[in-house]
């Protein structure tokens, strides 16, 4: 796509004393509806498909608290428990004034549990929520091994030393690691130098944002679990059939308990926003029909 996103259009956005996130923000005059996009580990470009989205809809997205050029203070001042993003989430929304009956949530990996955590203690808080490739219950039979080590005590520390030494092969590999060569898709030199940017702010990096979500992650899983009879906003699932890190069953298993669509897409990986858009701005369309 040649449009780029004019620099206004990002900046950065004051949740509380201990909270800026750096934010995209597409305005449109007479919206059909806004779009929220939620990240996952370790960044997501949404710029391609923001903008194929922008000529009809409002667009937003923010880096989470740890990662990209958001805050990140110490854990003394905030856990960065999945719960704890369910707050941010719900505190941006409130004060970009987002209207939420026309709000549409598109969230993956570490951004969908503090979606749905948020959707269950307020139900109104956008009237679709996507979710997909992620963990919702604790299971940890369904995960790549060095996600399963991150949930388990001693091991934790030492995962997240190989993240940290790791950083270079974690950028230019984690999208599409898993994949077949004929499935591998193109990550922009502009975002490899914005995600590498983005890594280390002041005494935290992205691994160590990951590793403390983690080391609250089966807390907010199972809090989530207990609650699930109160989910009412209404969720699709979606997955990506070849994905390596978080396999199909997860997705199943939750669509299927939450009475949600589930559409499980062919040939894709853990990031199909990434590796074909197209699939990710239909969905985005759909949800506004």
């Amino acid at each position: 796509m040649s449009q780029r996103i004019n620099d206004d259009a990002i900046g950065f956005f004051e949740i509380d004393k201990d909270i800026t996130l750096r934010r995209m923000a597409l305005r449109n005059p007479k919206p059909k509806g806004t779009v929220l996009f939620l990240h996952g580990f370790p960044l997501s470009a949404w710029t391609d498909i923001s903008l194929a989205l922008a000529d009809d809809y409002e667009v937003h997205a923010f880096d989470w608290p740890g990662y990209g050029l958001s805050s990140r203070p110490t854990v003394d001042r905030f856990s960065y428990a999945p719960k704890d993003y369910a707050r941010i989430l719900h505190q941006y929304i409130a004060k970009a004034g987002i209207d939420t009956p026309r709000l549409t949530i598109y969230a993956t990996d570490i951004g969908a549990l503090p979606a749905l955590l948020l959707a269950v203690e307020k139900p109104d808080i956008a009237r679709t929520i996507i979710v997909g490739d992620f963990a919702p219950f604790n299971r940890p039979q369904y995960m790549y091994e060095s996600l399963q080590s991150l949930k388990a005590g001693p091991a934790m520390d030492e995962v997240r030393a190989s993240l940290n030494r790791n950083r270079d092969e974690i950028l230019a590999n984690t999208f599409t690691r898993g994949l077949p060569e004929e499935a591998r898709f193109e990550i922009s030199r502009e975002f490899r130098d914005d995600m590498a940017r983005g890594w280390s702010q002041g005494a935290m990096t992205t691994a160590d944002a990951f590793s403390h979500y983690y080391s609250h992650f089966t807390r907010d899983q199972d809090h989530f679990e207990s609650q699930l009879s109160r989910l009412q906003t209404p969720v699709k699932v979606i997955w990506g059939e070849k994905d390596l890190y978080i396999k199909k069953e997860m997705g199943a298993e939750l669509a299927e308990r939450i009475h949600a669509e589930f559409a499980l897409l062919p040939g894709i990986g853990h990031f199909p926003h990434l590796q074909n858009p197209k699939l990710t701005i239909d969905e985005v369309r759909a949800s506004f029909e």
